[in-house]
């Protein structure tokens, strides 16, 4: 598909008797979140200095989201997702909470007490760096230094409360880098949620791995990578006893595409997909999520072109729009419209 200045964008199809109703929450232009309704039309604008990815709508009305990257680490090589800071908007667009550190990335969550689970990255030990297999080295890295991903449980008065680091609990032996992959970092988590039970459900997207970590403890309860899953990404329980995975395809075997898949959570056998026909028409390089909404459709971004699209279990598309807000990125160079993710939310949230 052609993306020229004649291209459509916007509000492209909307079927009002099968669509689920409500508000689409995105970030566009690099410094604003948008609310749109069912037609496109913005009902509600947030905007700050620090930059707003990955917005999320919290219960008390207030946005939450990740600022943009830092000076420190902004540009290198391979680390796409920094933020110098996850901060909370009011309605206003009025600061009223933040917790600054330059290598958090990709993914938050807030707890009910008020806590915040942050992904970050860290040096791995030294010892480590040798044992971790695959990957290729480049010749601008240090071949002895290597990132990691930690989780930080951040208090609202931007306390420490506790840290997780994932190279503890990992294989360098079974944990292993795609051939495609640099040895910047190991695991590239880019998605944390809370399950059902309380516990932590993470997608490491280096390693095509979904994880489940007893918050108790911080022992991993089980590790799923089937061979059929590449680098995805917003792993989520969808209910009791099923996960939403985005999985963009990226060094998969073969063609690469796109895809939604939900899985059965015990038993990890995949219940429903959805791609595209023929399958590479869909398909983004990186980002990407799919949210199961109320009427059991599911609501799924494609961040490379910017679009995000409603299907019904049938996999029929009832609503689609194309993010109209183009900018200049530097480093990936050209004129985009990405969007990382977006969610859907009802009249009465």
């Amino acid at each position: 598909m052609a993306r020229s200045e004649h291209h459509p964008d916007g509000l492209i199809h909307y079927n009002p008797q099968l669509a689920y109703r409500g508000y689409t929450l995105f970030s566009a232009g690099g410094d604003k979140a948008l609310l749109i309704d069912m037609e496109g039309r913005v009902v509600q604008r947030w905007q700050s200095k620090r930059g707003i990815t990955n917005p999320v709508l919290l219960p008390n009305g207030n946005l939450i989201a990740l600022a943009s990257p830092s000076e420190e680490a902004k540009g290198q090589r391979g680390l796409n997702g920094q933020a110098a800071a996850c901060f909370e908007l009011d309605w206003d667009s009025n600061e009223v909470w933040a917790f600054e550190d330059p290598w958090i990335h990709h993914d938050y969550e807030r707890l009910p007490n008020g806590n915040t689970l942050l992904v970050k990255w860290a040096p791995l030990p030294k010892g480590l760096v040798r044992r971790i297999k695959g990957g290729y080295n480049d010749p601008e890295d240090d071949p002895k230094h290597m990132l990691g991903d930690m989780v930080l449980e951040v208090t609202a008065e931007g306390e420490i409360a506790r840290t997780w680091k994932s190279w503890e609990h990992f294989d360098p032996a079974t944990e292993i880098i795609g051939p495609l992959g640099h040895r910047l970092e190991w695991s590239h988590c880019n998605s944390i949620s809370v399950t059902p039970k309380g516990d932590w459900l993470l997608s490491f997207r280096r390693l095509s791995m979904i994880c489940e970590v007893r918050a108790s403890t911080g022992k991993i309860k089980w590790k799923w990578a089937d061979g059929t899953t590449a680098s995805q990404h917003d792993a989520k329980y969808s209910g009791p006893d099923t996960i939403t995975i985005f999985d963009h395809g990226v060094h998969r075997k073969g063609v690469e595409y796109s895809r939604a898949i939900e899985i059965d959570a015990k038993s990890k056998e995949i219940l429903w997909e959805y791609a595209d026909d023929p399958p590479f028409a869909f398909y983004t390089i990186m980002g990407g999520s799919a949210d199961v909404l109320p009427n059991g459709n599911l609501l799924i971004c494609e961040t490379s072109k910017g679009q995000f699209f409603e299907v019904t279990r049938r996999k029929q598309v009832v609503w689609e729009y194309i993010n109209p807000f183009y900018v200049y990125n530097p480093r990936l160079g050209g004129r985009m419209n990405m969007v990382f993710r977006c969610h859907r939310y009802g009249p009465n949230y």
